[in-house]
Parts: structure tokens; C-alpha cells; sequence
């Protein structure tokens, strides 16, 4: 895949990505709002969700801009996180790359958000 076959789109509302104890079942509160990604191992739950639902004594960082980049994204494809997350890099723009069955989505600081952006289309990336 080259860098002008990828295409990025912002989500609509601000996340957050937030952290609870392993064995904590998973709240009411994430599931409102058009995203919602969940990861459980033996050390943490951690969910990505609507800034705005996560209670203020839950452990969080946010809020975050989300981009997804348009799929489906095959699973023999090489190289495109590492395409997408290098200028960010250089710009010293932290990302959260968050990767599903179809595609990828990355998190970056909200106020970094137009930063990124331009990061992204100076590397020839389509960013809507």
C-alpha cells in the first residue's frame, strides 16, 4: 500500500482511554457513544470510549482525536502503521494505535489533532 492509497478520517467526538483492574466487568458508562474498543489481560481492562462518559475517578489520559484509516486493511499488508506513525514520530506527536479486524485507528493528543494532520498530508496521506 502506498501513502496516497491511504485515507484517514477523524472520529466525531473526543476518547479517552481509560483503566480499570483486571477482573473489574465492564462498565454501563462505555458503552454509550459511537466508539468503544475493550482489551483485558492479566494486569488491566483498558477501554477506549467517549471522553465524556468516563467518571472522573476512573484513572484516564484524554482526550484524544481519533482517526480511522479507511479498510478493510488486508492482514498480509506491511509497513502501514509504521507509514502512518513515523511523521507523527519526527513531529514528536505521541500516538495509540488501536488495530481491529478491518483497520486501524490512532489516537493522538486532541490538542495536537491539526498537527497531526498536517503531518499526515505533507507524507501524502489523504485526511479528510
Amino acid at each position: 500500500m502506498t501513502a496516497h492509497a491511504i485515507e484517514l478520517s477523524p472520529l466525531a467526538a473526543p476518547l479517552a482511554v481509560a483503566r480499570l483492574p483486571a477482573d473489574a466487568p465492564l462498565p454501563e458508562w462505555s458503552r454509550q457513544g459511537d466508539f468503544l474498543t475493550i482489551t483485558r489481560s492479566a494486569a488491566e481492562l483498558s477501554i477506549v470510549c467517549a471522553a465524556t462518559v468516563v467518571p472522573a475517578k476512573v484513572e484516564h489520559a484524554g482526550p484524544f482525536a481519533g482517526f480511522y484509516v479507511h479498510g478493510p486493511l488486508d492482514f498480509t499488508e506491511v509497513g502501514i502503521l509504521a507509514a502512518l506513525t513515523r511523521p507523527l514520530a519526527e513531529a514528536r506527536i505521541s500516538v495509540f494505535a488501536i488495530s481491529s479486524y478491518d483497520t486501524d485507528t490512532l489516537l493522538v493528543p486532541l490538542d495536537q489533532a491539526e498537527a497531526a494532520r498536517a503531518c499526515w498530508r505533507a507524507a501524502g496521506f489523504e485526511v479528510h
